[in-house]
């Protein structure tokens, strides 16, 4: 596989280069660079901007508003957002549920839902796991009784991320329960504004309201906000998670941290050298680096084949992706040692003053590497992957 881009690509490279040190709000970037915490507005202010140039989407068909770039040029803009230090485009939206809508929703449905997504008109959240019910979703129990023209779903969902700022949230109810669990589950889009529905903030580690407990009590929801046919959801569900475990690689995103460490590694001096010098933490890094570059490659080769939609593979990439994110926080936490100030609210929320000194690097560094704990976790357990991995690829 030829890794080096083409000079149309280089050119590609070089618009996109030019937009976002036009068009990336400073103020995001520097927050994004510290790893400080984000508000709703910031990451809803970014997407406009690039909805507005057209690229919120660019996996997207053409028609309904994606750019018609190759996966190549997709990686490259990628790539690019995360040199920049760009506010992430939150996935649910763009990258999770609009797939779904795209392949299996009536015209009706995607006429109305997919602009409003493109152009972040509604903040979307995922309501899949439940207590009791996370790598073993298929065992969920939240249901969804027909009553006329409505649904009435009654349950619980758990870890739902940024549930607190979402206008919609898309669902896995239980819509029959006598027939095998996979087979009595229907994929629903509610209203979060719908009565009935209480959102619980869950406070995690590093201190921060980033997931949450949604409770549904008799909420009521339109039968045209089925999508596809009733109990057909757990085939939208796997088809949904494909598209989540791919974007969980997030090798630009590691490539920027990778230089991020090394910016840490070379301020902090051991036996009078910088950090970075040392054999033993070189070597850490450099294995680290060796294995961002496979990880890169294997993500270009699997995106390379448009034919296919995310398969088996997609797993093999939220595995090796999530560990490779949890061992970059490692090695920064390492090397700054009792720098890692943790939970330091203010400097996170960006009210405190930034001297723009080693302290504002490692101040956020303790609360990062306790977030980063959940990567192997979410979007289907490291261990369920590697299930999946042995059933699917080797056939074991």
């Amino acid at each position: 596989m030829d890794l080096h881009y083409t000079a149309e690509e280089t050119a590609f490279r070089d618009t996109l280069r030019a937009f976002l040190d036009t068009h990336l709000p400073a103020d995001l970037q520097r927050k994004v660079r510290q790893h400080l915490r984000l508000a709703k507005d910031d990451y809803v202010r970014w997407h406009k901007i690039v909805a507005q140039q057209g690229w919120a989407a660019p996996a997207w068909p053409v028609e309904h508003g994606g750019t018609g770039w190759t996966a190549v040029q997709r990686h490259i803009w990628e790539d690019e957002c995360a040199r920049a230090a760009t506010p992430p485009i939150l996935p649910f939206g763009v990258n999770m549920v609009a797939p779904v809508i795209m392949a299996f929703a009536t015209a009706e449905q995607k006429a109305y839902y997919l602009p409003r997504i493109l152009n972040c008109d509604d903040w979307w959240c995922q309501g899949y796991s439940e207590p009791g019910a996370g790598s073993d979703l298929a065992s969920l129990k939240t249901t969804a009784e027909r009553d006329g023209d409505h649904y009435v779903v009654n349950g619980q969902k758990t870890w739902t991320t940024l549930g607190q700022h979402a206008d919609m949230i898309f669902c896995l109810v239980r819509t029959d329960s006598t027939v095998r669990k996979q087979e009595g589950i229907s994929f629903l889009l509610i209203d979060m504004k719908t009565p009935g529905i209480t959102v619980r903030p869950i406070i995690m580690l590093d201190e921060e309201h980033e997931v949450n407990e949604v409770f549904f009590d008799n909420v009521r929801v339109p039968v045209s906000n089925l999508v596809g046919q009733e109990n057909k959801g757990w085939t939208y569900a796997k088809y949904l998670l494909g598209h989540e475990r791919t974007g969980i690689a997030a090798v630009g995103r590691s490539k920027r941290e990778l230089t991020f460490l090394k910016q840490l590694a070379m301020q902090q001096v051991k036996r009078g050298a910088p950090l970075l010098h040392d054999p033993a933490f070189a070597a850490k890094v450099a294995t680290l680096e060796i294995e961002l570059m496979a990880l890169e490659m294997t993500v270009l080769r699997v995106i390379s084949d448009e034919s296919k939609g995310p398969g088996p593979q997609a797993s093999m990439l939220k595995v090796r992706g999530s560990e490779l994110q949890q061992q970059l926080t490692e090695l920064m936490v390492e090397a700054i040692g009792p720098q890692a100030l943790p939970f330091d609210p203010a400097f996170l929320d960006g009210s405190a003053p930034h001297s723009g000194g080693g302290d504002d690097l490692a101040a956020p560094l303790a609360a990062y590497y306790f977030n980063y704990r959940k990567t192997s976790i979410y979007g289907g357990s490291n261990e369920i992957q590697k299930n999946i991995i042995t059933q699917m690829i080797l056939g074991l």
